[in-house]
């Protein structure tokens, strides 16, 4: 059911933001050298690897897979139009083609890059690498990048246990207003 639901509502979703992912793109092919869109390692179901996409928000000579809360100079990197992009998640669209993909869902915790070793070993000692990763989850709107890696998982492990259709929808709907707001959202230089 939730496999069913995740394609259906991405498909959606494309058909009805194309015209905005159109439009991002040409802003950012503008904006900045390199390409439109940004491909990174990830850890999906299972520990599986597999390559996340999004739209680009980092310049090309940025540092490669290293968490950009994690950099003390992050916005030296950021393009023109990447911070408007990172704090309302408009950089993520193109996930929708990995949740289609089968590689996410929309609501799961978010994938870990292929070395964050602590991240990977705390999900797997509590049994959250069995879940398909997510566009957005129960820790994305509970703290996102502000939370520690232990609460972070903390947050993980509530969803792993409570997960259900209703929880989905109301993750759905806070992610919404999260975007919008921006909070969450926390650059190295920010810290």
């Amino acid at each position: 059911m939730k496999r069913l639901m995740d394609l259906v509502l991405s498909l959606l979703g494309l058909i009805i933001i194309s015209p905005v992912m159109l439009v991002l793109a040409i802003i950012i092919k503008c904006t900045s050298k390199g390409p439109v869109l940004f491909k990174q390692r990830r850890i999906g179901r299972f520990k599986k690897e597999f390559l996340i996409y999004k739209f680009r928000t980092m310049r090309v000579n940025a540092p490669k897979d290293v968490p950009t809360h994690m950099m003390t100079d992050a916005a030296l990197f950021i393009t023109p139009v990447g911070k408007f992009m990172r704090k309302t998640s408009l950089d993520e669209l193109p996930q929708l083609f990995n949740i289609i993909r089968g590689q996410m869902s929309i609501v799961g915790p978010r994938p870990a890059l292929y070395n964050q070793h602590d991240l990977i070993s705390l999900r797997e000692r509590y049994g959250i690498n069995r879940l398909r990763p997510g566009l957005t989850g129960w820790a994305q709107i509970n703290g996102r990048d502000e939370l520690p890696i232990p609460v972070k998982v903390k947050y993980d492990y509530y969803y792993l246990k409570n997960r259900s259709f209703w929880l989905d929808l109301k993750i759905i709907f806070r992610t919404f207003f999260k975007a919008i707001s921006g909070k969450g959202v926390v650059d190295g230089s920010e810290r």
